[in-house]
């Protein structure tokens, strides 16, 4: 199977059944049948080297995909020089700690802009992003792919067009498409398959169709207003939105090969493998036509 599912961070179960670090989390998870996991760095890169090279240790052993999310700070598309050096620098701490991880690929938020200043604040951030790129690879980091993510509220930088416009300056990057996000964004935007269809063409329009097999996912039901994303929920709070089953049969009639991280709040290990199942149920049917 080359879709790959995990959680985003740590489930509560895993320090209720007496875990105590993420060095833990690879035969953890491996237990449950789980191939992948994103470290969240989102209060800053505070991870030693030493701890790091174990984590990356344990999950090769247990064949789990270590991917990280950036810090929650980043905003590329500040007019603040110092705000935009910080950014600068959580990205390429979180490149480098992720060399150490082995990661493979690093999510972070783009930016904010209010309305009427959008296209500026992209400007902005295409240019920052570029001078990353440079920094990367004069670091020798290019291996480790960089994933622009669309954001749930209206007053950031990140719709579906915003992160592919991003996203085109160079083809190492790849699209964190956080579905959840989408729905709360666009007030309720995913109603039925051809709805999940109509991104994933958008995607395939802007980046041909061989990167967006391979997209980035996050993927939880969410909660939100007019402004968009309130919170996140699980997949047991069925009165929210959206649902994985159409999302899931277009990866398997579409051949494609995301990792699909799961956010929900507290369970989302649990409910990572449940969209497992999802999937490989459908597969199984898809197959089987």
């Amino acid at each position: 199977m080359t879709v790959r599912f995990g959680p985003s961070g740590i489930s509560d179960s895993f320090y209720e059944e007496g875990h105590k670090s993420s060095v833990e989390m690879p035969e953890w998870l491996y237990n449950m049948g789980l191939d992948a996991y994103e470290y969240s760095f989102s209060r800053g890169v505070k991870m030693s080297e030493n701890l790091a090279r174990e984590l990356r240790e344990n999950a090769g052993n247990f064949g789990i995909t270590i991917t990280i999310h950036a810090p929650y700070y980043i905003n590329l598309a500040s007019t603040d020089e110092v705000k935009i050096e910080n950014s600068r620098k959580y990205l390429i701490d979180s490149l480098i700690a992720g060399n150490w991880m082995g990661a493979k690929r690093i999510t972070f938020h783009p930016g904010s802009a209010s309305e009427g200043e959008r296209e500026e604040a992209l400007k902005r951030a295409k240019k920052v992003l570029k001078e990353i790129l440079k920094e990367v690879e004069n670091r020798g980091l290019s291996y480790i792919t960089l994933c622009p993510e669309t954001m749930g509220k209206k007053n950031q930088l990140g719709t579906l067009e915003e992160v592919l416009e991003l996203c085109q300056l160079d083809e190492r990057l790849i699209p964190t498409i956080d579905f959840a996000h989408l729905h709360a964004r666009d007030n309720g935007r995913f109603k039925s398959i051809e709805d999940y269809a109509e991104v994933l063409d958008i995607i395939e329009k802007y980046l041909g169709k061989e990167r967006a097999k391979k997209i980035h996912v996050h993927f939880s039901r969410i909660e939100y207003t007019v402004q968009g994303e309130k919170r996140h929920w699980t997949l047991k709070d069925t009165q929210y939105g959206p649902e994985f089953e159409p999302l899931a049969q277009l990866f398997c009639e579409r051949k494609m090969e995301p990792i699909v991280i799961c956010e929900s709040r507290g369970t989302m290990a649990e409910d990572a493998l449940k969209l497992k199942e999802i999937y490989l149920n459908i597969a199984k049917r898809v197959s089987e036509v």
